[in-house]
């Protein structure tokens, strides 16, 4: 087994991930092999560096959405540095949630709260890595445990976290809560969020440059052996390129000052519900007028964002096209010849529909 900080600072994060070295295989190949019954989590498709132009997509939703990202941060950690227990065990999901977990990590100890920050895999339909757990919870109480991602979509993760955490307490003997914080709740599935705001998280518009240097995980016998982490590729060719320290570090001060304004991050169940019903109504009304499976739908800016970059898109449908939000999703679309459709009256800024591709 391994741990490493990625291209963080060490006191940062530790990963707990098996680094391999791994094939690449062509989007377009890799859409075909998951529609054909492949799972995703067995292939890795080339992440291209992004060109100027994209790249200044980015830092424009970086200088937009700083505070605003850093407030959410902000309300977040103060919320759970007023948990019981010794200390904090930040538990962020590969990928999105580690650049949240870092920010959360460094305000808990202004806060004054001793915290530690772990980065593990979970995969759908395959759970939480239980070696990434049997190594916290020695390690750590496992009350103090706190699992903490970017965003939900349409809350597939936060389901496959709560049945994979709840095998694997029953299997272990343990109390690990699987409840989930994020920072923007669009399904109603998170236990605690800052915000239901579809707002793009800057983070989503990169990959491994803004993540540490980390690709998505992979599960699969060729790389991963009993008693192993998941496993990621560590894209090392690519440090000329990498954000990720410039990215948290350029948001820190920005959390640390919107700490002074923290409120307490509360999420009812009537809320849960209703943000709940938006999100099955919205996406099973996709499914119907566009003949798509659930899957195949994908809604809010960060996931539209993924789909845009690691799938083939059939389409994108964004609800007002003027929005600096989306303005990265266009440039892909454009990028990538994929339908631009607005559909105003949609509850999320953008949503894409995956392309079913046949043999």
């Amino acid at each position: 087994m391994m741990k490493f900080s990625g291209s963080y600072e060490p006191g940062d994060v530790t990963f707990l991930l098996k680094v391999v070295d791994i094939a690449v295989t062509d989007v377009v190949e890799k859409e075909r092999l998951i529609q054909a019954g492949t799972h995703y989590s067995e292939m890795l498709s080339d992440e291209k560096s992004p060109t100027a132009d994209y790249l200044r997509l980015f830092h424009r939703a970086l200088e937009m959405n700083a505070q605003k990202m850093a407030q959410h941060i902000a309300d977040l950690s103060a919320t759970l540095a007023q948990r019981p227990g010794r200390e904090v065990v930040v538990v962020s999901l590969a990928r999105a949630g580690t650049p949240v977990g870092v920010l959360i990590h460094r305000a808990l100890s202004v806060l004054g709260r001793q915290s530690k920050h772990y980065c593990v895999s979970i995969i759908r339909d395959r759970g939480i890595d239980w070696q990434a757990l049997d190594y916290i919870s020695a390690n750590h109480k496992d009350t103090d445990i706190v699992f903490v991602d970017g965003w939900t979509g349409k809350g597939v993760i936060t389901q496959e976290l709560l049945q994979s955490v709840t095998a694997y307490n029953r299997s272990r003997g343990t109390n690990i809560d699987a409840s989930l914080w994020v920072l923007a709740d669009l399904a109603g599935s998170a236990t605690v969020a800052a915000t239901a705001e579809d707002y793009l998280i800057p983070n989503a518009v990169l990959n491994a440059t803004v993540s540490g240097l980390v690709s998505r995980t992979v599960l699969s016998d060729l790389y991963v052996q009993p008693g192993d982490f998941h496993a990621c590729a560590f894209y090392g060719d690519k440090r000329d390129e990498d954000l990720s320290r410039f990215y948290v570090d350029e948001l820190t001060p920005h959390v640390l000052t919107a700490l002074a304004f923290a409120k307490p991050a509360r999420w009812s169940l009537g809320k849960r519900r209703t943000l709940s019903q938006i999100s099955n109504g919205f996406v099973g009304h996709l499914m119907l007028r566009f003949d798509a499976e659930r899957n195949h739908v994908k809604p809010g800016i960060g996931e539209s964002t993924r789909a845009m970059l690691r799938r083939v898109p059939d389409r994108l449908l964004v609800q007002d096209p003027t929005a600096h939000d989306v303005q990265h999703l266009l440039r892909l679309a454009e990028e990538k010849q994929v339908v631009v459709e607005r559909i105003p009256d949609m509850p999320y800024r953008a949503a894409v529909i995956i392309k079913s591709v046949s043999e």
